[in-house]
């Protein structure tokens, strides 16, 4: 366990809505929200092979005294969003204590990494590919959202985060259509700030710097991209899904109701250095 998991928290209360939830930064804000005091609801996508990893999880977090209700199950799917949701409410009613969403995060790492144009064209991206990537990793923050709302299920000081990246401003090889995706989440996440600042709720983007994450790995030449990274960052050193996780902490008190529409560095000055 990582050092950085002693650092003392703020306390919050409610529950915790985490897409992506069982690696990378998902799964360091599950473990973190639970510390802080908040029961996780966690959609995750798992074949057989890394349930352990879930399994261990979720004993954590009831481990902390808090609920842990994860499904595996494609979030990008418009039906099992609902069934999902639909099983949230079902549940938030039985227990009949007006209990809602008080964190919905959005970090779903799941596209194509191809290049727009190559020498072969049967290595280039595909219109298909280029749309499940924007599809996964920007609309479905749209959807989910949409879907929490219509069911009534988030507090009126709720929180929204999306998961960015630098890539959203850099031209990285192969990175095209991810690239796209974030600079689309990033859009999506100013126009829900002011659709839904009337209802108390804020949404800001996250810029984490470069992680050490299973996304990370999959990017071409991402051993560059770190060693980059580190030379950069003042404290020479990479980010850790850890350090995102304890800035959500903080930016989901209820003193910060007038923080949204944002995209935040939570890089340890890696964008803005060197």
């Amino acid at each position: 366990m990582s050092e950085t998991n002693h650092v003392a928290l703020p306390s919050l209360t409610g529950w915790a809505l985490i897409l992506g939830a069982s690696s990378g930064f998902g799964a360091a804000v599950s473990r973190t929200l639970a510390r802080a005091g908040c029961h996780i609801i966690g959609v995750h996508l798992d074949r057989r092979a890394t349930m352990p990893a879930v399994e261990q999880l979720t004993e954590e977090i009831r481990g902390l005294g808090r609920e842990a209700w994860f499904f595996n199950v494609n979030a990008a799917d418009e039906q099992r969003r609902a069934e999902v949701l639909d099983e949230v409410k079902r549940r938030f009613d039985e227990r009949g204590q007006g209990e809602q969403v008080r964190v919905l995060l959005h970090s779903l790492a799941f596209g194509t990494l191809r290049p727009f144009v190559d020498a072969d064209p049967k290595e280039q991206l595909t219109p298909r590919q280029m749309d499940m990537t924007c599809d996964v990793m920007a609309h479905s923050l749209v959807y989910w959202t949409q879907a929490v709302l219509e069911r009534d299920l988030m507090s009126s000081e709720g929180r929204i985060y999306a998961m960015t990246s630098n890539g959203a401003r850099e031209t990285w090889g192969g990175y095209g259509a991810v690239s796209a995706a974030k600079s689309a989440l990033e859009s999506h996440c100013r126009q829900l700030a002011m659709e839904l600042a009337p209802r108390g709720i804020t949404v800001n983007a996250l810029c984490a710097g470069v992680t050490d994450t299973p996304a990370l790995k999959k990017i071409p030449n991402n051993d560059k991209i770190a060693e980059v990274a580190i030379r950069k960052v003042p404290t020479h050193r990479l980010t850790l899904p850890e350090d995102i996780a304890h800035a959500i902490v903080a930016l989901a008190q209820p003193c910060t109701y007038w923080m949204t529409g944002n995209t935040l560095f939570i890089d340890g000055g890696e964008a803005h250095s060197g």
